[in-house]
């Protein structure tokens, strides 16, 4: 049985030395530096073009975290507002997306999503300037902090108006996660045409987010949301499925819209991705390892009768547990041919493969324990990411999977830029207990160990069960709310 316990915390590792051995234990390669330098001589302090005519002035990136802790309309709290503000003091340079944002009120995640609609213009109008100005006080000049809104729509995970009810839009049947999250087989497909109202609607977005002043719109199309679910939209019919020309029909869509509305008085705005580069096949905890009330570790949902595997992107045919780049590399290939350089790489689904996209030492109350170390998870992205690096130069490549090393952090983050395995360091959960991390590695070249991200995973349980997201064992505002106590008694009730 695989539990947490089995694999040694990385808290345990008291050098550089001794993640080295640990690392030929586990029989995985991750670069990594003895001593965690300063600004200038890092290379994370190098700056980074990320377009015809932004430049980042270091290599850290921020992440965009889906909220949930807007108001019912999409508009900032203060709670929202909050972590924007932390967002611009946190030293790092490119802020992608700052939140996932949904085009129409029925494509969110949660309730309480912000969302990219001309309702909410003068709320992302705040943000752009609360998160500016947070930058501006703490170091002084904003000309190399660029800034950008993650558009989004998250399809099959849409929990538009209850966080308690899904209401799932799919764009093709997945007999696995149709039968895991209770979708029955005779739901219709979203239709070609409710997709192009969708393609509408992002178009729309962008042209707010041009018009208020953010650098770039990311088009999402990652983590099993509607965009990355297209890509592997196989057994569609119509124009959104089946061949690959039909399957990138929805991002071509947006970007020569987005072009065409932002670009007839000037300069259009750019325009990144966030990719999940490769995925694998649902998994599921082990019936046979649970121990009391805590779920037994992750194995592979039964696949053997869906075979060759038509339901997915990166993911080899006969055997999806194994990576296939060949159509992510086809992919990149239409990312030059639209002129996009700017992308954000990750992989799989916080949903039904969890350990491969955020490797985690504990898993969320609807997760399952993981099944092979977190730093083989870690591995896993780091090195697929390098592989696309060394195959798109001109790319400006941002990084994920990155905070389960902890206090290692920086030590591999600056070697892989140095090698130039990867572009930008980014950074999504570790920010919410340690949200001045980049500023603290880059002037001090060292970490406050007691805010360091340790995966307790509670930023994912407490919104899977309807609470706002945050650092509850970290963060001392969220350790003083009443969901704190909330949050705690359920992770003893569930095991988590």
């Amino acid at each position: 049985m695989a539990e947490s316990s089995r694999y040694r915390r990385v808290s345990a590792l008291k050098s550089a030395q001794d993640v080295r051995k640990h690392l030929v234990d586990l029989d995985v390669e991750l670069p990594l530096d003895d001593d965690i330098l300063t600004a200038p001589a890092s290379p994370l302090a190098a700056s980074l073009v990320v377009g015809d005519d932004l430049v980042a002035g270091n290599r850290f990136c921020i992440h965009p975290m889906e909220g949930w802790d807007a108001t019912d309309d999409g508009l900032p709290t203060d709670n929202v507002r909050r972590r924007w503000q932390n967002f611009g003091i946190s030293g790092a340079k490119l802020i992608w997306g700052g939140e996932a944002c949904a085009v129409v009120p029925e494509g969110r995640a949660n309730p309480n999503q912000l969302m990219a609609r001309e309702a909410s213009r003068q709320g992302l109008a705040e943000l752009h300037k609360l998160i500016f100005d947070a930058h501006r006080e703490r170091f002084g000049l904003t000309d190399d902090f660029v800034v950008g809104l993650q558009l989004t729509h998250s399809g099959r995970f849409c929990r538009p108006f209850s966080k308690a009810r899904m209401e799932p839009v799919i764009a093709h049947h997945h007999p696995i996660l149709d039968r895991k999250f209770h979708i029955d087989a005779e739901q219709p497909l979203i239709t070609d045409d409710e997709l192009r109202r969708i393609i509408d609607c992002y178009i729309i977005g962008a042209k707010i987010a041009h018009d208020i002043g953010y650098h770039f719109v990311d088009i999402k199309h990652c983590h099993g949301y509607l965009g990355h679910e297209l890509l592997g939209a196989h057994t569609r019919p119509g124009d959104f499925g089946g061949s690959f020309e039909n399957r990138t029909r929805f991002l071509r869509e947006i970007v020569a819209g987005i072009r065409a509305a932002t670009g007839s008085r000037g300069k259009p705005i750019a325009i990144g991705v966030r990719l999940s580069a490769f995925d694998f096949v649902p998994f599921m905890p082990d019936p046979d390892g649970a121990v009391g009330n805590k779920l037994g570790p992750g194995i592979p949902e039964d696949f053997s009768h869906y075979l060759p595997y038509d339901y997915g992107f990166g993911v080899e045919p006969s055997d999806p547990l194994a990576i296939n780049l060949a159509e992510t590399f086809r992919f990149l290939d239409l990312l030059g041919e639209l002129d996009i350089t700017l992308v954000n790489l990750s992989c799989g689904s916080p949903y039904y493969n969890p350990h491969i996209q955020r490797p985690a030492l504990f898993p969320p109350s609807d997760g399952y324990q993981p099944p092979e170390d977190p730093l083989v998870g870690v591995a896993r992205q780091v090195n697929a990411v390098k592989a696309i690096k060394q195959r798109y130069p001109d790319l400006a490549i941002v990084g994920s999977g990155y905070s389960y090393l902890q206090e290692y952090l920086p030590h591999v983050g600056q070697a892989l830029v140095r090698e130039g395995a990867v572009d930008s360091i980014g950074l999504g959960r570790m920010v919410l207990s340690y949200p001045d991390l980049p500023a603290d590695v880059l002037e001090k070249g060292a970490m406050t160990r007691k805010l360091i991200c340790r995966t307790f995973s509670d930023c994912t349980t407490a919104p899977r069960n309807g609470m706002i997201s945050g650092c509850y064992p970290l963060d001392a505002y969220y350790k003083d709310l009443p969901e704190a106590t909330q949050l705690k008694e359920l992770k003893a009730a569930t095991g988590a």
